[in-house]
């Protein structure tokens, strides 16, 4: 079906009512979570196939995200629709005044390639909690993925309602062209330009979910063996391709030493001798990519890893101390398997780095001074913020997620999702008033007295 007779039948459907329904969105919403049970053992081998993501690293940052999204989300949903009353002025008195939140029409959803489950499904969970249609666009560099989300959404969903369209960037750029009434696109900031002008010629509200550099500070104070774990943790899942993973650390001259050793015995503790061989380590999505990371190596001096197999998409867990700071390592987005550690002398200095670069999409902190991280959480600007911890944020269904300036606009996730794809319509309900003068109206008597007094 060409893409514009595909958006026309959801308009059309749209219009029907359907999809405002309550129980119909729930019914939606469930079916994704059966798709994703049903299909737990496809789906972990498609996210092999395409990532070589380890099994409990793909249940937990893939398959449970999404099953525990819906769950919140349904639990939930009666109270988000609801419209919400608002104080009413006396001046407007007697009066009601509320928000309904209605859906906007049909939602245009580009995934990413990195998470390809989630980075589709959870965007469509808030879409369809909403009450909109929606066309899928899952990333054509996680194929395996991308071709079972086109087989497995039709047999779920209402089809009326939401869609897929498989394909790369004439795909991609055709959609575009269309007048959809919202767009979301999980990606990088050079496509998002490209996303942004093509809504901005139907005036198409856009929400852009991006990355940039996420730095992490850590301090005296932090406990080292707990810091190096979690940093760890969240730095080589995915073999580093997470837009929230911990970018690069900011710690004093004294500290480098001691971090690098911890941060190297958790990667062993994680992925053994030799990552490499580990069936707990990913591998990068493509050999291009894989290419462009490993000419970081060169950007620094390697203290721990450095090997790479450009053929299999290997690229070892590795930690780069003090790169030039305008190298291609600390002025790009790193995406990948490579932590450069940056000396700096002091806390302010740290402050000051992060402000002289474009915000990040998250920003970390690791320390036990509670004036330094009330500092740091007050003026340092950024999508979200963990303290003593990377990453975990994201499993808090309440906090929103999203960006701010060049690593983002917009927010999902809970709440946010749903008032994101919603439009947050104003309503005043007055009742009739007879004893209105005609030379005063739209004002009554008493009205006019209380005019007189506040002033």
């Amino acid at each position: 079906m060409p893409y514009q007779a595909l958006l026309t039948k959801h308009c059309q459907y749209f219009d029907t009512n359907v999809t405002r329904d309550i129980s119909w969105r729930k019914q939606q919403l469930q079916a994704i979570k059966k798709l994703v049970i049903e299909n737990e053992k496809d789906i972990l081998q498609a996210l092999q196939d395409d990532l070589a993501k380890p099994t409990l690293e793909a249940w937990i940052t893939e398959i449970s995200y999404i099953t525990s999204d819906v769950d919140h989300t349904c639990k939930h949903l009666n109270k988000w629709a609801k419209p919400r009353g608002v104080s009413t002025p006396i001046v407007v008195q007697p009066g009601k005044s509320f928000i309904k939140p209605e859906p906007q029409g049909t939602v245009l959803i580009i995934g990413a390639w990195n998470y390809p489950l989630q980075l589709v499904l959870a965007p469509l969970i808030a879409v369809i909690a909403a009450g909109n249609c929606a066309i899928i666009k899952p990333s054509e560099l996680a194929p395996a993925i991308s071709a079972l989300i086109g087989q497995l959404i039709p047999k779920y969903l209402d089809n009326n309602a939401v869609s897929v369209v498989e394909g790369g960037v004439t795909e991609t750029t055709a959609l575009l062209t269309l007048n959809f009434d919202h767009i979301m696109y999980t990606g990088n900031g050079q496509v998002a330009r490209i996303v942004m002008a093509a809504a901005a010629k139907h005036l198409t509200p856009v929400t852009l979910e991006l990355g940039g550099k996420s730095p992490v500070y850590v301090d005296e104070s932090a406990d080292l063996t707990i810091t190096a774990q979690r940093i760890a943790w969240g730095k080589w899942m995915n073999a580093g391709q997470t837009c929230i993973a911990p970018d690069y650390l900011l710690v004093k001259e004294n500290l480098v030493e001691p971090l690098t050793l911890a941060l190297k015995a958790q990667i062993t503790a994680m992925f053994g001798e030799n990552p490499k061989n580990s069936d707990s380590y990913g591998r990068i999505i493509n050999q291009r990519h894989c290419q462009r990371i490993a000419t970081y190596f060169n950007d620094g001096k390697i203290m721990v890893g450095g090997e790479s197999d450009i053929e299999s998409c290997y690229i070892a867990p590795t930690i780069i101390i003090n790169p030039a700071l305008d190298s291609p390592l600390m002025t790009e987005e790193i995406f990948g398997a490579i932590l450069p550690i940056v000396t700096i002398e002091d806390f302010d200095q740290a402050k000051s780095f992060v402000k002289q670069r474009e915000k990040p999409l998250s920003a970390y902190i690791f320390s036990r001074n509670n004036e330094q991280v009330a500092q740091w959480v007050n003026e340092i600007s950024s999508g979200s913020q963990c303290i003593n911890d990377v990453i975990m944020f994201n499993a808090v269904p309440d906090l929103p997620f999203g960006g701010t300036g060049p690593s983002g606009i917009g927010q999902y996730s809970g709440k946010a999702g749903f008032d994101n794809f919603s439009h947050l319509k104003s309503v005043l309900k007055r009742p009739f008033i007879k004893d209105i003068p005609v030379r005063f109206a739209p004002y009554s008597k008493w009205k006019l007295k209380f005019l007189r007094f506040i002033r």
